[in-house]
């Protein structure tokens, strides 16, 4: 079973997600963020470092940041790094010429189509793609932009309709 195919809650997730980045038994569900941010760092990242925050809140609201939303073209890494409870993933995605963000219909699998897609940073502590990115986590990924405007979401079902997506613009 793959990390992103669970919906997790609470503290439990917090918990069993933490076991899985540290490789050990944890004994509380109150992991301090800091602590496993300690357990993954990035290495040193190519070309212009881009950080993407992606979060849930107890409300159940989800969002995805990202900082700078604008770059030139060239080689652009994406640092995502994940400050909720439950896994997330980074996709990039290009936007046609008059598409909206978080206007990509949504399958029965609560997912949007990846097709064109140019990168992901979905493998827990690495880069790349894989099986999500656990709580307190990060993942990364290079990739080289053309000018243009694309749409960064998290697509573990359910997230991008509840507005894990943002829009990031490449310049000449």
């Amino acid at each position: 079973m793959r990390l992103h195919d669970v919906w997790f809650t609470g503290t439990a997730a917090v918990a069993m997600t933490a076991a899985l980045v540290a490789g050990a038994p944890v004994a509380t569900g109150q992991v301090a963020e800091s602590r496993l941010a300690q357990l993954c760092t990035a290495p040193p990242l190519p070309g212009k470092v881009v950080d993407v925050k992606l979060t849930d809140m107890k409300s159940g609201s989800m969002r995805l940041t990202v900082n700078p939303a604008k770059v030139p073209s060239g080689t652009v890494s994406f640092r995502a790094s994940n400050t909720g409870t439950l896994a997330h993933e980074l996709v990039v995605l290009p936007l046609v010429k008059g598409q909206a963000i978080g206007k990509r219909p949504v399958g029965t699998n609560h997912r949007v189509k990846e097709t064109g897609s140019l990168g992901e940073a979905s493998h827990n502590c690495a880069a790349g793609e894989g099986e999500g990115i656990a709580p307190g986590s990060m993942s990364w990924v290079t990739l080289k932009l053309h000018p243009g405007r694309y749409e960064l979401v998290c697509n573990i079902p359910g997230h991008y309709a509840a507005g894990m997506h943002a829009e990031f613009n490449v310049t000449q």
